[in-house]
């Protein structure tokens, strides 16, 4: 189920300097989450376990069964939205995993995603939206008029741009020491930013959910782009300061704008 991946070059040098330790594996197959006897066999290649589990109370009681799974105490790696590369602290060391619906893909993006993981793992934050919004998840689907799974995508990509905000200055420092993933760093953003600039069109035309324009906005806010009204408002250095308080209260004034 998991191969070594060999690492070489700058994204060995990302891995040194922000993740030493860490694992990245190949995945033999895709996976949204791991079965936790699959998510058990990682045993052997790592030191050791550590299953995380959070009070129940800090989910609605509608909450998507993956994430009231991730909540209790079975081994849950991995989670739906988490795309072609993911990462866990549950092991140690962290493992990043690379799946391969990323193949075909150029080996240049690849190469930075797996970066920004190693990137991600060197903050020291949760892996998942769960542990970063705490008990505060339940006030952040009081604030929408979204249903459980809209609540849950917006979640995720609130938590999304929180670490943008901690990750876009290391990725726009990289041109010198590491300018081939600068490059990829700077090319996904040019993709993106057509993508981005369609948005508020979208939305208002009901052409995209509020919860998929977030997730699009959001994963934006990593790289050097103009984040649209009213994910704008996320891109801040006083949300990554003020963390779940202020996602609840700019999701708070968001809806009542919508609604």
């Amino acid at each position: 189920m998991f191969d070594p991946r060999d690492l070489s070059g700058e994204l060995a040098a990302v891995r040194d300097e922000h993740a030493p330790d860490a694992l990245v594996l190949d995945t033999e197959r895709d996976f949204e989450t791991l079965d936790p006897a699959v998510a058990e066999s990682l045993g052997p290649l790592c030191e050791s376990l550590d299953p995380v589990s959070y009070p129940a109370e800090w989910l609605p009681s509608d909450a998507p069964e993956p994430l009231r799974d991730y909540a209790s105490s079975s081994f849950t790696v991995g989670m739906p939205g988490d795309g072609g590369v993911a990462w866990t602290t549950q092991t140690h060391p962290p493992t990043v995993f690379v799946k391969p619906r990323l193949a075909g893909s150029p080996e240049s993006f690849v190469d930075f995603l797996v970066a920004e993981a190693l990137v991600e793992v060197g903050l020291g934050e949760p892996e998942q939206f769960l542990g970063f919004f705490g008990e505060r998840y339940r006030d952040l689907d009081e604030a929408t008029s979204l249903d459980p799974a809209g609540t849950y995508q917006l979640a995720a990509a609130l938590y999304d741009a929180c670490l943008g905000r901690a990750t876009y200055d290391i990725f726009a420092d990289w041109e010198d020491d590491y300018p081939e993933l600068h490059a990829a760093w700077t090319d996904a953003g040019e993709r993106l930013a057509p993508r981005l600039a369609d948005l508020p069109g979208e939305i208002a035309a009901g052409e995209t959910s509020f919860a998929a324009a977030a997730e699009l906005a959001c994963s934006g806010v990593k790289h050097d782009v103009a984040i649209p009204t009213p994910f704008g408002a996320l891109d801040t250095r006083a949300y990554r300061e003020y963390g779940p308080d202020y996602a609840v209260e700019w999701a708070t004034k968001t809806f009542e704008k919508l609604d």
